[in-house]
């Protein structure tokens, strides 16, 4: 019992003790002291005029269509049909990036990477990005343009075939 009261006056101690830092801190001004800002003021005024969301704003569609990207899909197909000798290690149908690890093409010595970035769904040559690097380094921009000229080229028969349909 002793011990209850005790630990019920040391705990009204520091109770009071504590309500003179407003004084001291501040200059006897509450008032300013409840505008100051600190990280939890920052936080609570950052959530309050944020947009908040919700679950249901998954299925709103809410999109900007200046924002949203479009992929080319005969650039894409002809992307993985000319790139087959690589393995796929990543591909985002979404942003049109398609990064392939180390494969040799057939017939030669060299193995390459390759990364293809398809910007527009335009079947145009600005559409189309390549970045191919082999072992040693980046290679040449011919080997590049080759490969780019080799999928526009394979884009454009996969678009004539669909057309015949």
């Amino acid at each position: 019992m002793i011990k209850a009261m005790t630990g019920a006056a040391l705990g009204a101690v520091l109770t009071l003790s504590s309500c003179g830092t407003v004084d001291r801190v501040f200059g006897g001004d509450p008032e300013r002291a409840s505008q100051q800002e600190t990280p939890v003021t920052l936080a609570r005024e950052q959530r309050r005029t944020s947009n908040a969301s919700s679950v249901f704003d998954l299925f709103n569609n809410n999109d900007d269509p200046n924002i949203t990207l479009e992929v080319n899909r005969y650039l894409w197909a002809a992307s993985l049909e000319v790139l087959s000798f690589m393995p796929v290690q990543n591909a985002d149908p979404f942003s049109g990036i398609i990064q392939f690890g180390y494969g040799t093409p057939p017939g030669g010595g060299r193995a390459y990477q390759a990364t293809v970035y398809i910007q527009d769904p335009a079947l145009d040559a600005r559409s189309l990005n390549v970045a191919l690097r082999s072992r040693g380094g980046a290679v040449g921009p011919e080997t590049r343009r080759q490969v780019e000229d080799a999928i526009l080229t394979r884009a454009r028969q996969l678009r004539i075939r669909d057309s015949r349909l």
